[in-house]
């Protein structure tokens, strides 16, 4: 008998109304998010990734709740999150989990780290006094700093540590499932290597399942066992990682990977360079959302035409392009 997924997300649909003149009259939307299904696994890593302004990140709030969706379902274990009232929120806050992009924006500069942890521990009723003293120095000893480092600011902090901290903050509850938001886009390349392998050993130790989002594919290829590919609102490719990183689909994913700096012992393939800039999701063209850009040699009416629907094509793959 097969598993259900710990998350599933079902035609989740984002639009923000954009609203002008001295009254506020809205004027179109901006269609952030437009129609994403995704399943994920327990203790598996899915990474979304596609462009800024894909849709990645507001989708990663609408899963966790901290923005509300326009139309869709989110099923965590088996519970519509959607329905949740006050109290059933705050037990889903803490099984699931974020980390932030920016390590220093998301930690409060008058709080020591000892402090912003407690904090956790205290308003889900985990632990206090020597008790929540005792968790803050397991916390920071997981994610590889030291106990005394409790009675510091941020700002002593550098940027790989202040991740750290924002790592610790969300093992605090101890989460099932976390959202990595770009966790390593804001470090130094020498650093990021390192947070990466925290995230999976404490993956590993935990028991944890990830959604990481990020604009690198190269970040992801030996981190995540699923990649879905985004763009514009929309989930346009969605395999293993072996098959997205070594036989892309749509013409967007072979887009992407084809910009991945490589050894130059592996070699590379030929350049793919797109023409014309990132569409804008309050004027998302009719048809497939990448046609304007799209250099496969076939394209035509249909592709200008009719949205394509992201279904199997072999293996497990899916891809939503009409001419694979």
């Amino acid at each position: 008998m097969s598993v259900p997924p710990l998350v599933e997300v079902s035609d989740l649909v984002k639009h923000f109304p954009i609203r002008k003149g001295v009254l506020g009259r809205t004027q179109g939307h901006v269609r952030a998010v437009d129609g994403v299904s995704l399943d994920i696994r327990r203790g598996e890593t899915v990474a979304l990734v596609g462009e800024s302004g894909c849709g990645k990140s507001t989708t990663a709030r609408l899963i966790l709740r901290l923005l509300e969706p326009t139309a869709g379902r989110v099923i965590f274990d088996g519970q519509d999150t959607l329905a949740l009232d006050r109290t059933g929120l705050m037990r889903f806050r803490r099984r699931a989990q974020i980390i932030f992009q920016d390590p220093f924006g998301s930690l409060n500069p008058r709080m020591t780290v000892g402090a912003v942890l407690r904090e956790a521990l205290h308003v889900h009723g985990i632990a206090r006094g020597e008790a929540a003293a005792r968790c803050v120095a397991e916390l920071l000893d997981a994610v590889g700093l030291h106990a005394d480092d409790a009675g510091r600011y941020p700002h002593e902090f550098s940027g790989g540590q202040r991740q750290r901290v924002g790592i610790a903050r969300a093992l605090a509850v101890e989460p099932e499932f976390i959202v990595a938001d770009e966790p390593v886009s804001a470090l130094d390349v020498s650093v990021q290597a390192q947070v990466l392998n925290l995230l999976a050993d404490l993956q590993q130790r935990f028991r944890l399942t990830y959604l990481f989002i990020t604009h690198d594919l190269s970040v992801v290829r030996h981190l995540a066992d699923r990649v879905a590919v985004m763009y514009l609102g929309r989930l346009v490719e969605l395999g293993d990682s072996d098959s997205v990183f070594g036989d892309p689909l749509h013409p967007y994913t072979r887009a992407l990977l084809s910009a991945v700096p490589v050894l130059e012992s592996e070699g590379r393939g030929q350049r793919i360079v797109l023409s014309g800039d990132v569409g804008h999701a309050a004027s998302a063209p009719p048809g497939c959302p990448f046609h304007p850009r799209c250099p496969h040699p076939e394209k035509d009416e249909t592709c200008r035409a009719v949205v394509p629907v992201l279904e199997e094509r072999g293996g497990g793959a899916q891809a939503a392009c009409h001419r694979i």
